[in-house]
């Protein structure tokens, strides 16, 4: 397996696969090939942390980190990231290439000088890679969903340190 930045000729595939790994995901608005598409013309987009895995010369799976910020009751702002979405073709899942694909993410977001990653997602499956839940920090996300699945990761230690307040997602998330 490759793992490697996307490159603007993947555009299609990607778009096709990120529609593959969702299309029988219950808690999705099958949406989430368009949300891409989006922030990759956003000023939060990264081109670095817009990944791929290939196998073959097929594109397998992919992730994207955004940038967001975290803004306390004070107005004070700080800029993490968003993992969303990690996508890996149905015929390729549990075999690995989601975990390669995050923790390739994770030291290229800290090669950046990114502190923190911020997620929505399956409870049991990225405590394994880290993520603890945002309510043990004091940071909520902006929308009504259970705590269990709210999670975020220190890159960097202390990096959240005295650090409290709601995510602000780049508007392309509610478009």
């Amino acid at each position: 397996m490759k793992i490697r930045k996307e490159e603007i000729k993947d555009y299609n595939e990607v778009f096709q696969l990120i529609e593959n790994a969702f299309k029988d995901e219950e808690y999705t608005d099958h949406k989430e090939h368009f949300l891409v598409e989006r922030l990759r013309k956003s000023e939060s987009f990264v081109p670095e942390l817009s990944i791929v895995a290939e196998i073959d010369n097929q594109i397998v799976g992919y992730i994207l980190l955004t940038k967001i910020k975290i803004i306390d009751d004070k107005s004070k702002q700080v800029t993490s990231l968003a993992l969303a979405p990690v996508a890996v073709l149905k015929k390729h899942q549990g075999k690995g290439v989601g975990g390669s694909l995050i923790r390739q993410a994770h030291q290229i977001a800290k090669e950046l000088k990114f502190g923190s990653i911020i997620l929505l997602g399956h409870e049991k499956y990225y405590p394994k890679f880290g993520y603890e839940m945002t309510k043990k920090y004091g940071i909520k996300l902006p929308f009504d969903v259970p705590d269990e699945n709210c999670m975020l990761i220190e890159l960097t230690e202390n990096a959240l340190k005295g650090i409290t307040g709601i995510v602000e997602y780049p508007k392309e998330f509610y478009e």
